[in-house]
């Protein structure tokens, strides 16, 4: 639900800047939607059918792209918010954009960062000796 939210908040500066009018900015939101919905059915298909509880490959995976997929969305933020996004409030307050872009780049640090995930994925999902 997070992610859906930021993903509106972020299409509706798209239009409300003018950003939408670009053909990279259009592609870049439907990039986004479409990985939203991969991570959708990724999580479903995690959850099996309930019967036997265990880890599968698709678990490994999930950590490494939503946050991969939640920095670029920072990121894409910036871009659709133009100059908007260089000011800060009177009061020194970030907007939720902002916000955005800023803790979504922990997201690839903690939980263990997107390199150690990878080397996880390589030893435990896909059976590859260790470093």
């Amino acid at each position: 639900m997070l992610f859906r939210n930021e993903l509106k908040l972020v299409i509706e500066s798209a239009k409300r800047t003018g950003a939408m009018k670009k053909p990279i900015i259009r592609q870049k939101i439907s990039k986004a939607w479409s990985g939203l919905k991969i991570m959708r059915m990724n999580a479903l298909r995690m959850l099996g059918d309930g019967k036997e509880p265990k880890l599968g490959r698709e678990a490994y995976i999930s950590k490494l792209y939503w946050a991969s997929w939640h920095r670029d969305l920072g990121e894409l933020a910036m871009e659709v918010m133009g100059e908007e996004a260089d000011r800060v409030m009177p009061d020194g307050e970030l907007n939720r954009l902002q916000k955005l872009f800023l803790f979504s780049r922990a997201d690839t640090i903690y939980a263990g960062t997107n390199q150690i995930q990878r080397n996880i994925i390589a030893e435990r999902a896909l059976g590859l000796p260790r470093d």
